[in-house]
């Protein structure tokens, strides 16, 4: 039996990583300070660490023992990093390379690193494919770019295998409906239960790619298994995007347009063809079949 530290736990991804290795069978332990994630997300088989990464000491024994750490703490809203972003820097890079240093001393077998499609930025053509150069829009994806840059170089220097995972527009259970920093899904579905219009960023042309978070986990643990390392950088998507004004209308409800945010890309779309190369994974779900089943629980 392996043993996966989930750094995060707490958190949308990483409380269904949890679940997932669980249910597998694995030794599963979790850091995280709840200044994102819910207590209520914690699977109480999972050993439980509350903990700051920024406290870099007081983490380093955490890692001991452990086989596979998987990364998802991070603080991921675009504005947020706009609006705060020296607070954001902490939590999305600094924090990173201490757990970098951590997973180095305790000599892991290797750190998967959940980065962000917002480093493509706007590409002139799609989809994107990660050979193309970065063209990072905001804070938030300088932040996670830099994370990939620091897994590339810990792998070269220090041997410690890395990959890093840009992560499309994930949702599902669990994804966070409150407050002004939650995603455009999140936002629809806790509008529309409160009989509220939806309110779409822009003239709502805007398209992203929406990953299932069933579909993210899978992909997750294939990258820690499967031989792949050396910092390398795999697109995990659904493989076609949506408008949000083709999103709005499978939620349904009535709509009202706000002004568009800055630093923001005009549409996502990866490619996912090194994914199935190296992980053997494709998804198996797309926007509808995964609001589907999210509705389930929800509404």
């Amino acid at each position: 039996m392996s043993k996966y530290l989930v750094i995060g736990g707490a958190g949308f991804i990483g409380s269904n990583l949890v679940d997932a290795l669980l249910e597998k069978g694995e030794d599963v332990t979790t850091i995280d300070n709840f200044s994102t994630g819910k207590r209520e997300n914690i699977n109480p088989k999972a050993k439980l660490f509350e903990a700051d990464l920024k406290d870099l000491e007081k983490i380093k024994p955490i890692f001991e023992g452990i086989d596979y750490v998987f990364h998802l703490a991070a603080v991921p809203r675009v504005m947020l990093s706009i609006n705060n972003p020296i607070s954001s820097h902490q939590n999305n890079l600094t924090n990173t390379l201490n757990v970098l240093v951590a997973s180095r001393d305790a000599k892991v077998k290797k750190l998967v690193y959940a980065s962000s499609a917002s480093v493509y930025g706007n590409q002139s053509e799609l989809p994107v494919r990660e050979s193309m150069r970065p063209n990072p829009l905001n804070p938030y994806a300088v932040q996670k770019y830099g994370g990939e840059l620091y897994c590339k170089v810990f792998s070269r220097i220090y041997n410690l295998p890395t990959v890093c995972l840009r992560y499309f527009n994930v949702f599902g259970p669990r994804q966070s409906f409150e407050g002004d920093y939650a995603c455009a899904i999140g936002i629809f579905l806790r509008q529309k239960k409160e009989n509220k219009p939806l309110t779409i960023v822009g003239d709502g042309e805007q398209k992203r790619d929406f990953s299932y978070v069933k579909d993210v986990v899978r992909a997750t643990i294939l990258a820690a298994k499967k031989d792949v390392g050396g910092g390398e950088v795999i697109n995990v998507a659904a493989g076609c995007n949506y408008s949000l004004n083709e999103l709005t209308e499978i939620i349904g409800g009535k709509t009202v347009n706000i002004p568009p945010r800055p630093g923001e890309i005009k549409e996502s779309l990866g490619g996912i063809l090194k994914a199935k190369k190296l992980l053997g994974w494709e998804p198996e779900y797309n926007l509808k079949t995964g609001l589907e089943e999210m509705m389930k629980n929800y509404g």
